[in-house]
């Protein structure tokens, strides 16, 4: 079957109107308009995060725009690794953000809110969002945060995060799931521990005992300080899956730059699903014929980027095949979730078991 030929390189963001699936509204709202696409889940989404003291963004608080990390102004070829489009201005602000602003209630991460998350979602058909917090073992709690805000908006799913040096790591996984928390989120380099360090590999155990997924990011991405980029090496998340077969991992990303790498963990592990945010069209494409239908999930990484850029790649890929697309933007997340594949609700069952982390629903820089 021939498919038919659509751009992969826009002006924009909002230039992506030139697909099908999309138009703009308001001037500045890209939306989705094709009634045939959705339900979606979003299985890789970050509200704004405090780090070394307590978080001065309030959550709760509604504003007219998202400031996301790739601008909607800069151009976008979708063939390219997501950060890949970036501009040195750009790439500049972000990384301010991140880090020195990080430490205020300024700059673009006062947008990254739950509202305006929530509003994003409506625009594009998303009926639910996992967030991902990122803990350290001092400091500020974002776990704590996203659970209790969490909890006001029925579209947002949380995961929890423990460092893996926490001495109460074990209380801390039972009391996040208790709260809510359908997962949990390690990142190797924002925390600053490799995913095969011991400790690493034991919290991935402990997850698995007590059926909460474990989303990692994995991979370099190419923009992370030299010692990231070692502790995100794909070959290093392999211990904490051999030495786990009871717990369900989720690649955040496939491996990044190194998703070829990552591949081979397909065949090896029926454990580790692959999660597609960031990458380039040719390398989503790579994954979606290599990996098993079931095992792969639609991601944003939410507030980098506009929600619709890995939505617009997986639409590319998918064209013509609705029963995978169905399976990568909901129903392998709502199976992940515990949630029923049919409507995705209710959610509220789903947080109370707190157990249905796994395939089955019971198998057990912050930037990218």
């Amino acid at each position: 079957m021939t498919r038919p030929s659509h751009p992969t390189r826009f002006a924009s963001t909002l230039d992506l109107s030139r697909l099908p699936w999309f138009d703009v509204r308001d001037g500045n709202r890209l939306v989705l308009v094709d009634d045939s696409v959705g339900p979606i889940i979003d299985m890789h989404t970050h509200l704004a995060m405090g780090y070394f003291r307590k978080l001065a963004v309030d959550l709760r608080r509604e504003t007219p725009a998202t400031s996301y990390y790739l601008p909607l102004t800069l151009p976008v070829d979708l063939d390219l690794y997501s950060n890949q489009n970036l501009d040195d201005a750009a790439m500049f602000a972000m990384k301010l953000d991140l880090s020195v602003l990080s430490l205020t209630g300024q700059g673009m991460r006062t947008t990254h809110t739950a509202p305006n998350l929530a509003r994003d979602l409506r625009d594009l058909g998303i009926v639910y969002a996992v967030v991902l917090p990122i803990d350290m073992p001092v400091g500020m709690r974002n776990s704590d945060s996203v659970l209790e805000v969490a909890r006001e908006y029925e579209e947002l799913i949380p995961f929890g995060s423990v460092h893996p040096f926490d001495s109460d790591a074990d209380s801390r996984l039972l009391t996040q799931r208790e709260r809510g928390a359908l997962g949990i989120k390690l990142h190797p380099n924002a925390q600053f521990v490799a995913p095969d360090h011991p400790k690493t590999v034991h919290l991935c155990g402990r997850c698995g005992t007590h059926g909460l997924p474990v989303l990692f990011h994995c991979g370099p991405v190419g923009i992370e300080p030299e010692a990231g980029r070692r502790r995100s090496q794909v070959f290093r998340y392999e211990k904490a899956m051999a030495e786990n077969p009871d717990t369900t991992f989720v690649l955040g990303h496939s491996g990044a730059l190194q998703f070829d790498e990552a591949l081979r963990f397909a065949d090896r592990y029926p454990n580790v699903l692959f999660e597609l945010s960031c990458l380039g069209l040719p390398a989503l494409r790579q994954v979606l014929e290599t990996v098993p239908a079931d095992r792969l999930l639609y991601g944003t990484d939410w507030p980098f980027y506009h929600q619709s850029l890995t939505l617009a790649r997986i639409l590319l890929a998918t064209e013509g095949e609705p029963a995978l697309r169905r399976a990568v933007l909901h129903d392998n997340a709502a199976r992940l979730l515990g949630l029923r594949p049919e409507t995705a609700a209710p959610l509220e069952d789903a947080r109370r078991s707190a157990g249905g982390g796994g395939q089955e629903g019971g198998t057990g820089s912050e930037g990218d």
